[in-house]
Formats: structure tokens, C-alpha cells, sequence
């Protein structure tokens, strides 16, 4: 057991390389194939090879019979969300400025680009991403993102002895896993196994971070555990933000708690899907 944690994630999925499968012993006949690292070792399903996963978002909006319309509602409800925190400056305190070399210089990145490089007019003219007639397209779905999160978990008595005053307490996490075409709705059992772990009512929840690898993933989560919108993500989620897939699960829960901060609420839910059918939940609440 451990007095103090550091639990963080990061993610460059533009640096991602594509790879020279079985190049380093070298091939004595035949044809190379070349692969995408980003698709072999993040947005394929390990169990059904060469399929991605934004296949399973389509057939989660034809489950539920989510249509494109909805889907662009919620995108577009996510990016005005994530715009407006931006803008207003309510992203601030979760936000480390870092400064990197460009061709040009150096540049201190202290804003997320990525919302404010999306054109809203544009995204119910996009095409399907991942089936002729689908419904699931690039805005309706997380985008290829960089990023990274960290956080500092430690035992209360090892605070009080430093004299540091915690954000919140964590009262308790759970996982769930079915049948990994349906990783999308994941999160649903593991909010409902934390809930009952714990004792708690989701209705009585102030916030929840469920993470938008797709919107019919949070879309998903809403009806099943009847979450009313305003509770959700309120200041957007990974269609606005993106999904750095080793980072986000730190990210969703930093601004948790900066929104149960900001709004002077009390319990939050932080949730995402994981690849292979699984996902996560944690439970945490504030400190006032």
C-alpha cells in the first residue's frame, strides 16, 4: 500500500508511426505491409482484427435508433460547451501551458486548440465516417488528439501531517465488462455496479464525466440511467475536446473536479468505455 500516488496519463496519437511488420529480420520473399500504429494498438477491436471501433458506435445508434440529427445536436451541444469554457476562462485552472518548438519558434500552448478550430455550420454536412449510410461521423465522435492529465492521490492522514488540503474524497470505483461489441454501453453497468457498491443514487449525483469516444456513448448512457443533459459533461466533452485515449481518463476526472469547484456541488461521477467491452466508474466528492 502506498501514502502518496501520482496517476497520469499521456497521449500522442499525431506522432502514432506507422510500422514495417516483421522488417527487422528481414523478408526473404514476398510483400510488406505497412501499419497504422495508431489503428493496430488503439481504434481496432482486439477481438475482431482489422475492425474499428466507431463500426460499434453505428450499431449502438442503430440499437437505440440515435439519428444523425440527435447525435449533431449533442456534438454540437459539446462543442459550444467545451467554446464557451474556453472563452470565459473556466478551463484555466485544470490548464498547464507547455511551450514547444515550431519551425517558427517557440510557442506556449495555453488554451485547447482543438474546439476552437471546429466549424459548427459544417459538421451536419459531414459525411459518415465508418458506413456508406451511417450516421456516425468525425464531429458525432471523439477526434485524433494529443494531451495529457495527471493527478495526485494520497492517504487523508498523509495530507493533514503536510497540511494540504485535499480536493475531494474518492468513496469508491468499479468496473464492468460484456461482450466487447458492446463496449459502448459499458459504462452503464459500471455507474450502476459503483452506485450500488457505495450506496449511492444517481439521482442524487451533482456532475458526471462521461467520457464522448463517441456521442453514442454518453447518448447511451443518458437514456439507460435516465441522466438529465445539464448534469453531463457541462463543459463539453471528447467530440469538442478529443480523446487522447492514454490521457483521458485522468482528464475527465481533473475537470470533474474543477466543475464540482466551480459550481460549489458536492458528488461526481467520472465514467468512460474501454476497448474489449469494458469500462470504468469512480465516485468521488468534494471537500468544503
Amino acid at each position: 500500500q502506498a501514502d502518496i500516488v501520482v496517476a497520469s496519463g499521456m497521449e500522442s496519437m499525431t506522432n502514432a508511426p506507422y510500422l514495417l511488420d516483421k522488417a527487422r529480420g528481414g523478408y526473404r520473399m514476398g510483400h510488406g505491409a505497412v501499419l497504422d500504429h495508431m489503428f493496430l494498438d488503439g481504434l481496432e477491436d482486439a477481438y475482431d482484427k482489422g475492425r474499428l471501433m466507431g463500426t460499434f458506435a453505428e450499431d449502438t445508434a442503430t440499437h437505440y435508433q440515435f439519428t444523425r440529427d440527435a447525435q449533431d445536436d449533442f456534438a454540437l451541444t459539446s462543442l459550444a460547451r467545451a467554446k464557451t469554457a474556453i472563452e470565459d476562462g473556466t478551463f484555466d485552472p485544470e490548464v498547464t501551458p507547455v511551450t514547444v518548438k515550431t519551425r517558427k519558434g517557440e510557442v506556449t500552448v495555453e488554451r485547447d486548440e482543438q474546439p476552437l478550430k471546429a466549424a459548427p455550420e459544417k459538421i451536419r454536412a459531414l459525411k459518415p465516417a465508418f458506413a456508406k449510410d451511417g450516421t456516425v461521423t468525425p464531429a458525432n465522435s471523439s477526434s485524433i488528439s494529443d494531451g495529457a492529465a495527471a493527478l495526485v492521490l494520497m492517504r487523508r492522514s498523509e495530507a493533514e501531517k503536510r497540511g494540504l488540503t485535499p480536493l475531494a474524497v474518492i468513496h469508491g470505483h468499479a468496473s464492468h465488462a460484456h461482450e466487447p461489441c458492446w463496449f459502448t454501453t459499458a459504462p452503464v453497468g459500471a455507474m450502476q455496479k459503483l452506485a450500488d457498491k457505495i450506496g449511492w443514487d444517481l439521482k442524487d449525483v451533482d456532475l458526471f464525466e462521461i467520457n464522448e469516444a463517441f456521442a453514442v456513448v454518453t447518448m447511451a448512457a443518458m437514456r439507460d440511467l435516465d441522466l438529465p443533459h445539464d448534469k453531463v459533461n457541462v463543459h463539453g466533452g471528447a467530440c469538442a475536446l478529443g480523446h487522447p485515449i492514454g490521457a483521458s481518463g485522468a482528464r475527465i476526472m481533473v475537470t470533474l473536479l474543477a466543475a464540482l469547484e466551480k459550481y460549489g456541488l458536492r458528488k461526481g461521477v467520472a465514467s468512460l468505455c474501454i476497448g474489449g467491452g469494458e469500462a470504468t466508474a469512480v465516485a468521488i466528492e468534494r471537500i468544503t
